[in-house]
């Protein structure tokens, strides 16, 4: 078993006959059949534990062979299958944004390594999933029908989990019940809301007492929704499915019913819904809060305790800590301890039970910001080790430092999502304007997945005083009053109540998110990891601002395996190497494969955008590896281009 892969497990709507329950581990998924009489779980496919954070959360549709699944809320996960992540300064964020309830972030449960079998429990321990959408169509004759109807059957085997469908079993024009496939139409709205397309009222344009049978017929190979057809065998109605789509076909849908699969939930809601098709970018977006493992403490015991809080911090008195130690001592752990008397420990202990919120943490990244730009190798820990190194070659006057930072750890917390509009434009709302963010349990979390990755990284520090003189020039100021107002008129096209809701990150962000871009697809050329295994983190902050100036940027491998951790990137950051790597991303940013098209694009002109000289041939990255879903870029604001050369930060 690849110990990299989560497992699926289905698990039942509760209106669906047959329910199903995915099981996530890194390798697999489950699928689970229920009744009133029994319960069983199958295998039915893998996954990865970042994906439970990026692609198939809770919430989302996995797409199998022959079935779309949705994964569960948190109430139907298995949390003893779960294991626990220590991470203080995260889990004080998370309980800023969720409330203090929330005591523990947690692994998404994993099987063990241990070879096994379809029928051995280990082989059941996974994340559960239900079918969705629950309509599903026949091949054969077109029937459309939900699950509820009894029309489909649940067919499994355990020795081939792909192979788990639902088939027509009287079905009319074959006498081999055929596997039928869900339907591709979803409704979905603003507020998080998904829900099955709405057959019979659609067809009948309006509620109806007719029950005839429906029927999905195509009209050509295009699979437009103008060539898709359903029709009612009892009262003949028919309509085209491109009624159901854009602005006009809005009016052909009811109101949405605020409905929530994943949680069998409803909510009051007063938008409309909006068609979709299964399987489409826009129906799931994760919201995440991530935090760098740091040293948090001066004292060497305070951050020993905070580095196994996870096994020490459910001691509840100095007498069961000290049997715990003893205990985990005699089997070779904990070692670190031994040095230390049972009452400093304790100490230490209780002091932080009582008083973890009260930690001073700003915000995520300023603890961060400050512990990078003071470099100190004597901080360094077992999961955080940096090495300062003079600026980059060539580069010294626009840089103040840079840090190897040779090992690192990040942990990163599902915290909810959103549909239709991307996550990115609510990061930086505060917790009462969560609205828009579909929450992840049916009752308050005590608990979150999440997920670690360990790695290394570059980070580098802007020359504060050089930049500050680049902001005050007029051309730039009048092309970030641009930047502002492009910000405004996207987002009253996706959500006017938002608008005065999210902050406008300012231009030194534009400047530091366009050279991170730009270093990323130069350093994944020599580094040897793929583009996709890098990230970054932004650290952007006027001199105004509270914890301001910040003016930086760390680029590290976020890949969840031992990639992350080969040296290939620090590399690459020694002064010399480094300035040349610099050179060589600044003089690609110069000229753009789709120049002059690109150099010119604007937003607002043909449809808005949130990015400006920037595309997939210059300087869009995979959008796990940014932080703001390629948008705010400009590549004019390094260097001169094609069409503006008053902009740019960098001399050439």
């Amino acid at each position: 078993m690849n110990a990299n892969l989560l497992t699926l497990i289905p698990h039942p709507l509760n209106f669906i006959p047959h329910p199903l329950t995915f099981i996530a581990h890194p390798s697999s998924f489950i699928l689970t059949s229920m009744t009133q009489s029994n319960f069983k779980k199958y295998k039915v496919g893998e996954l990865r534990p970042s994906q439970i954070l990026f692609t198939y959360g809770i919430g989302a549709i996995a797409d199998l062979p022959n079935l779309a699944v949705m994964v569960m809320g948190l109430e139907e996960w298995e949390k003893n299958r779960t294991i626990e992540l220590a991470e203080p300064r995260l889990l004080v964020a998370v309980r800023r944004r969720l409330g203090p309830q929330v005591k523990e972030l947690r692994l998404p449960p994993m099987p063990s390594e241990a070879s096994e079998t379809p029928l051995d429990e280990a082989a059941r321990i996974g994340i559960p999933v239900a079918p969705f959408p629950s309509w599903m169509v026949c091949p054969k004759c077109r029937l459309l029908a939900p699950l509820q109807s009894r029309l489909f059957e649940l067919k499994h085997n355990p020795y081939r989990p792909n192979e788990a469908r639902y088939v027509h079993t009287n079905c009319p024009k074959t006498n081999k019940p055929p596997a039928v496939i869900p339907a591709r139409f979803l409704v979905a709205c603003e507020k998080a809301h998904l829900d099955d397309f709405p057959w019979r009222y659609f067809v009948h344009q309006g509620n109806s007492d007719c029950n005839g049978s429906l029927r999905l017929q195509e009209y050509g190979v295009s699979g437009a929704a103008t060539d898709i057809v359903v029709s009612c065998d009892g009262c003949h109605s028919s309509r085209r499915l491109s009624d159901a789509f854009g602005e006009l076909g809005k009016k052909n849908l009811p109101a949405c019913r605020g409905r929530h699969p994943h949680l069998h939930s409803f909510d009051d809601c007063d938008r409309q819904m909006k068609s979709i098709l299964l399987g489409a970018s826009n129906s799931w977006f994760s919201c995440t809060l991530s935090a760098l493992s740091i040293p948090s403490a001066d004292n060497q015991l305070e951050e020993l305790v905070g580095q196994n809080w996870v096994t020490i911090g459910k001691a509840n008195s100095q007498e069961t800590l000290q049997v715990l130690l003893s205990a985990l001592q005699a089997t070779g752990q904990l070692q670190d301890f031994a040095p230390y008397s049972t009452e400093e420990i304790w100490s230490i202990v209780e002091a932080k039970q009582q008083g973890i919120e009260e930690t001073n943490h700003q915000d995520l990244k300023t603890p961060e910001w400050e512990i990078f730009s003071e470099a100190d190798p004597n901080k360094n820990r077992k999961d955080f080790q940096l090495r300062p190194v003079r600026s980059p070659v060539d580069y010294e006057d626009y840089f103040t430092q840079t840090v190897l930072v040779e090992r690192l750890r990040e942990v990163r917390a599902l915290i909810g999502f959103t549909r239709i509009q991307s996550s990115e434009d609510f990061a930086d709302i505060e917790p009462e304007n969560d609205e828009y963010i579909a929450k992840l349990s049916r009752y308050a979390p005590k608990w979150l997945p999440a997920t670690e990755i360990k790695g290394e990284g570059i980070f580098l520090q802007f020359n504060e005083d050089r930049l500050q003189a680049w902001e005050k020039q007029q051309t730039v100021k009048k092309h970030e009053t641009h930047v502002k107002e492009a910000q405004k008129n996207w987002l009253n096209t996706r959500n006017p109540d938002i608008v005065d809701k999210v902050p406008f990150p300012g231009i030194r962000y534009l400047l530091l998110h366009s050279f991170a871009h730009a270093l990323m697809r130069q350093l994944a050329l020599e580094c040897g990891y793929n583009v996709a295994s890098l990230r970054e983190r932004i650290y952007s902050q006027p001199p105004q601002a509270e914890n301001g100036p910040q003016a930086g940027l760390l680029i590290y491998t976020a890949a969840p395996d031992s990639e992350g951790t080969l040296g290939g990137l620090v590399k690459l950051g020694e002064p010399e190497t480094l300035g040349y790597h610099i050179a060589q991303a600044l003089q690609q940013m110069s000229l753009c494969a789709s120049d002059p098209l690109c150099s010119e694009h604007k937003p607002g002109e043909g449809t808005y955008s949130l990015h400006w000289s920037a595309c997939h041939a210059c300087l869009f990255s995979p959008e796990t590896s940014c932080e703001r879903g390629n948008k705010f870029l400009d590549r004019s604001v390094l260097v001169p281009t094609v069409a503006i050369d008053s902009l740019a930060f960098f001399e050439t």
